[in-house]
């Protein structure tokens, strides 16, 4: 056999490896979700059911395209929740007309509060938030130094930042660990991370509940119904009929 031909043999067997592997790896995610969901008295579906991708947060607009799947829905510790993974892509074209995508993937939950919040993004600080702030691109500051060292607070509303993040959501956000960012938009709340194994979801779930409960109570009786969720909180969307 020529060695061209041995060549591209070679590269289609690869290519039919990975993408044997890749559908292994999927179908073992799910299964994983499947009974992780079972575990915690959740549903669970392979694809988005609710639409997730419509709800008004910034990480659901980054890239060139983006997607949802192995959506977890129910009520876990009194909270009523969303939990699933997203990923986004950016596709890029070299000098030779080649194209590429490259893929970032996270594990995202969300729950409703009973108020109308601004769109506003808590994320850990690092050397590419840095570099914008010397840009010109700076986040809100807030009278805690540590905190504005650890954390970069991006808004165009300031007024509801500094009402959201008060010394209590501060200290809150410092002990809760690296890895978490959040965000708000209306009655929403989302925590994310890098992609997580199903078995490890339960820290997220947890911090997204923990978030909740630091909302200060000046949010809900300046943009909300005056008072905080019961400890249930308020019911998501039912999922679409079939």
């Amino acid at each position: 056999m020529p060695v061209e031909a041995l060549v591209f043999v070679l590269i289609a067997l690869a290519a039919v490896g990975i993408g044997v592997l890749s559908w292994y790896l999927k179908k073992r995610r799910r299964e994983e979700f499947q009974r992780m969901a079972h575990q915690l008295g959740l549903q669970y579906s392979a694809s988005d059911p609710f639409g997730l991708l419509g709800l008004p947060f910034s990480l659901f607009s980054k890239g060139d395209g983006r997607g949802i799947e192995n959506v977890v829905w129910g009520t876990w510790q009194g909270l009523d929740l969303k939990e699933f993974d997203y990923w986004y892509y950016e596709e890029t074209t070299d000098s030779e007309g080649h194209r590429s995508k490259t893929y970032y993937r996270f594990s995202c939950a969300v729950t409703e509060i009973a108020a109308l919040c601004s769109p506003l993004s808590i994320s850990r600080e690092n050397v590419f938030t840095r570099l914008a702030d010397r840009l010109g691109f700076q986040d809100i500051d807030f009278e805690l130094g540590e905190f504005n060292r650890a954390f970069q607070v991006k808004s165009k509303d300031r007024k509801f930042a500094y009402d959201f993040v008060d010394q209590r959501m501060m200290q809150w956000l410092l002990s809760a660990g690296k890895g978490w960012s959040f965000e708000t938009s209306g009655p929403y709340l989302v925590c994310f991370s890098s992609r997580r194994r199903p078995t490890e979801l339960i820290p997220l779930l947890g911090t997204l509940r923990a978030f909740r409960d630091q909302v200060p109570r000046v949010v809900y009786s300046l943009y909300g119904a005056g008072v905080p969720p019961a400890v249930t909180g308020p019911d998501l969307p039912p999922p679409p009929p079939g």
